[in-house]
C-alpha cells in the first residue's frame, strides 16, 4: 500500500535525500503511529501524514503527526528536550524515537454560551507538565495556570473572566501566539507560538474581530483529545470540566 507521506523539502534538507526517499517508499516510514502533536494514533497508509523533525544539538529525532495536526517541518530544541525519546517509529533508523518532551496543542473553536457563538482556543499538552526544577510524574499544569489568574471550571455556562495581561496574536486571518505579560513589567512574550501560522475558520475569526476577545480552556493531557468536530469538542470540554480537569480565561485579541 502506498503511504500517504509527506516529507518536506525542510527536513529532506536535513535527513538527506536517500533517508528522505526512503520514507516515501514506505521502507521507513511506519503505518500506524502515535501522533507526536495530538498523540492519538494515526496511520500512514490511511490518511495524510507529516514527517516531524526534532533536531537538538548533537542528535535528531524523527516523529510523525496528523497532516491536520502539524506541518511537514525542522523542530530545533535543546538536547535535553531529546532525551528520554524511547518510543521507537521504525525499527532501526537512526533517528527512530517521538520526543516526550510536552508540545501543547492548540485547537480553534465556537463555544455557544447564552445563544451567542463565542471564538475559543482549547490547550492540551502532549505529556504532564512538570513544575520548572522539579522531577517526578507528576503534573502540574493547570496549577501553574492558576497561579497565573487562570480559573477551574466546573461548568461551562459563561463567560470566563478576562485575564490581562495575556492576549491571543491574531495576523491576517491566522493564529501566531498566545501572549503572556513579561517580566517585570516588560513586553508581552509568547506562551504558546505556532511553529506555522494556524489558518482559522472565518466564522472563528468573525467572532474573534467581533468580541474582541477570545475564550482559552486548557487542560492536561488525555483530557480532551482529537475531536473531529465542533460538537464533539464541546461534550469533551464539558466532562473535563465535570471531572475538575479544566481552567479558563478570557484573553483579549491582539491584532485581526
Amino acid at each position: 500500500m502506498p503511504r500517504m507521506l509527506d516529507v518536506s523539502d525542510e527536513v529532506r534538507a536535513e535527513i538527506g535525500d536517500v533517508e528522505a526517499d526512503r520514507l516515501l517508499a514506505g521502507e521507513n516510514a511506519p503505518g500506524g503511529y502515535d501522533c507526536t502533536s495530538c498523540r492519538t494514533p494515526g496511520d500512514s497508509e490511511q490518511e495524510r501524514t507529516n514527517t516531524v523533525l526534532f533536531v537538538g544539538d548533537e542528535t535528531a529525532v524523527l516523529a510523525f503527526a496528523h497532516a491536520t495536526c502539524l506541518p511537514s517541518q525542522v523542530v530545533q530544541v535543546t538536547e535535553e528536550q531529546l532525551q528520554g525519546a524511547a518510543r521507537s517509529i521504525a525499527g532501526d533508523n537512526p533517528v527512530q524515537a517521538a520526543p516526550e518532551q510536552a508540545v501543547l496543542g492548540v485547537t480553534s473553536g465556537l463555544i455557544l454560551l447564552s445563544g451567542e457563538l463565542h471564538p475559543a482556543l482549547v490547550v492540551e499538552p502532549t505529556a504532564p507538565i512538570a513544575r520548572p526544577g522539579t522531577t517526578g510524574a507528576g503534573d502540574d499544569f493547570l496549577p501553574l495556570l492558576i497561579e497565573q489568574g487562570f480559573m477551574p471550571l466546573p461548568q461551562i455556562d459563561s463567560v470566563p473572566p478576562v485575564l490581562h495581561g495575556w492576549s491571543v496574536l491574531l495576523a491576517m486571518g491566522q493564529l501566531h501566539a498566545i501572549l503572556q505579560p513579561g517580566t517585570a513589567g516588560g513586553s508581552p512574550v509568547a506562551w504558546w507560538q505556532a511553529h506555522q501560522a494556524l489558518q482559522v475558520a472565518d466564522a472563528w475569526r468573525a467572532a474573534a474581530n467581533k468580541h474582541q476577545q477570545v475564550l482559552m480552556f486548557a487542560a492536561p493531557v488525555g483530557s480532551i483529545g482529537r475531536q473531529p468536530r465542533e460538537d464533539l469538542l464541546r461534550d469533551a470540554l464539558d466532562k473535563a470540566a465535570a471531572n475538575g480537569k479544566l481552567v479558563a480565561a478570557t484573553l483579549p485579541l491582539a491584532g485581526t
